[in-house]
């Protein structure tokens, strides 16, 4: 049986590779010769046009959010726009909540 496939993103490029998961090697992109961020199973790119959703999925990455399937299905929430990116870091900021959590959090009080 094939070993299952996961994503792995370059973000100067703007493109996702699906690639047998395995933590010993280091992943580069062949276009830019940069290393790949592991992103999980779940993960769905962004056109590569799209810009605003290639920024919005820079800051969720450098946040440490990433896209594993759950138990139950997917990953769970996950902010697609830049303006609920801002509302859920300016909750973390306010309430004092990690931005990773503040960031996967479907609903803001």
């Amino acid at each position: 049986m094939a070993h299952a496939k996961t994503s792995y993103v370059c973000l100067p490029c703007r493109v996702s590779y699906k690639q047998p998961y395995g933590r010993d090697r280091r992943r580069i992109c062949p276009r830019c010769a940069e290393p790949l961020i592991h992103v999980g199973s779940a993960f769905a790119a962004p056109r590569r046009r799209d810009l605003a959703a290639w920024r919005t999925l820079s800051v969720l990455l450098h946040a440490g959010v990433r896209f594993h399937k759950s138990c139950c299905g997917g990953p769970g929430y996950r902010p697609r726009t830049l303006r609920e990116v801002r509302e859920r870091m300016a909750y973390a900021r306010r309430t004092g909540e990690p931005f990773t959590r503040a960031l996967a959090r479907p609903e803001l009080r």
